[in-house]
């Protein structure tokens, strides 16, 4: 058997089978869909809050008005007492509140300080940012307001009110996320890690359902049946990590910044590491079930340790020492200050360098896997 015959045999051999066939194919195309959908709408806007108003003046009903004009509020009560507001939170009536104290307007036409009491579901963190971020940007707007009004009263010009007030203009441009939401944050990264887990699984179903029985794969040499499988595989994922990167990122309007030969070259380690790893992890196993159950069980744990999602300085260091044997989390980390951050060829080098290392050591484990499993069955 010639190796084009090899890698025909095994790619009949992969779309042939529906467990991994439904992994390969179903499993990328339906995560394409279904992880950035929650992410679809990332910039929270009217969230509903509950006013108490203590105060009951004009300055604190024209507050009331100025929060609930701004996007990101939408005012659904006015209530006497915290008590009431925190019930209508809990039944999830509402996401946030905002005290008015008494003697909001009689403190602000004397110029002293008012405090000002805001709260929201801490269990949204973006529900949570944006009612905290909305009342904050109200309350620094209706302060400014009043003391432009209080000065210009007391005959000072309008120009060294305006300069007074506001010395320093802000120009925020975001750097590495233009839309300031999560996907752009979450989706490459999460992206990648789906390559890695399916290629695993599929890997995994494919060798473990193989060993026990006798094939194609009992009448050819070790290496060339792993060369075969690895390039069939490689081949194959090939297509699914164009797909991801550039449909998907398109579709879901995801920062690029890397050149594509960058990309390539960045990715070909990767895609050759895990292949490598689907074929020397799946000795492992004497079942077909047994991939999917212990590679879905530790895609959280992976993505954890990532860096991405949670801080690497909060994960205990033996874990960060075992994930550089984790090719996805060499290739998000990479990919992340490559392709959102505008990292240089030279400062991902090492990451890069790594893969290539992985590349040999599960060819090396892969080899002496395989024979086992061959020369036992």
């Amino acid at each position: 058997m010639t190796f084009w015959q090899l890698m025909l045999a095994e790619f009949k051999e992969i779309i042939s089978d529906k467990a991994i066939a439904i992994t390969l194919f179903g499993g990328v195309v339906f995560y394409s869909f279904l992880y950035p959908l929650p992410y679809l709408h990332e910039v929270p806007t009217q969230q509903q809050i509950v006013v108490i108003d203590k105060d009951h003046s004009s300055l604190s009903r024209e507050f009331i008005r100025h929060a609930n004009a701004s996007p990101k509020l939408q005012l659904v009560a006015e209530v006497q007492d915290i008590t009431q507001a925190q019930k209508m939170i809990a039944k999830g009536d509402a996401h946030g509140l905002l005290v008015i104290p008494e003697g909001f307007r009689r403190d602000l036409l004397r110029q002293q300080g008012v405090t000002l009491a805001y709260g929201g579901d801490a269990n949204y963190f973006l529900i949570y940012s944006a009612i905290i971020e909305g009342l904050m940007s109200v309350g620094l707007d209706s302060t400014t307001q009043i003391q432009e009004l209080g000065l210009l009263a007391k005959g000072q010009a309008a120009k060294k009110v305006q300069r007074d007030l506001n010395p320093v203009t802000l120009n925020s441009v975001p750097a590495f996320n233009p839309s300031l939401g999560y996907t752009s944050y979450v989706v490459p990264g999460v992206l990648l890690l789906v390559l890695h887990q399916t290629l695993l699984i599929g890997g995994g179903i494919l060798g473990a359902g193989q060993w026990r029985q006798a094939g194609y794969w009992n009448s050819v040499g070790v290496l060339p049946l792993i060369m075969a499988r690895v390039a069939t595989l490689g081949l194959i994922y090939s297509l699914f990590t164009s797909f991801y990167f550039g449909f998907c990122y398109y579709w879901y309007r995801v920062s690029v910044q890397a050149e594509l030969l960058q990309v390539v070259l960045f990715l070909t380690p990767f895609i050759l590491s895990t292949a490598l790893a689907s074929v020397a992890l799946s000795c492992l196993f004497s079942r077909r079930d047994q991939p999917t159950q212990v590679f879905l069980l530790v895609s959280m744990p992976i993505l954890f340790v990532s860096g991405f999602i949670w801080p690497l300085e909060l994960i205990p260091s033996p874990l960060i020492w075992l994930s550089q044997l984790v090719p996805a989390v060499l290739s998000i980390q990479g990919m992340l200050q490559l392709n959102q951050m505008g990292a240089s060829w030279q400062s991902i080098a090492p990451l890069w360098g790594q893969l290539w290392g992985l590349v040999a050591l599960y060819l090396l484990l892969a080899y002496f896997g395989v024979k086992y499993r061959l020369s036992k069955s």
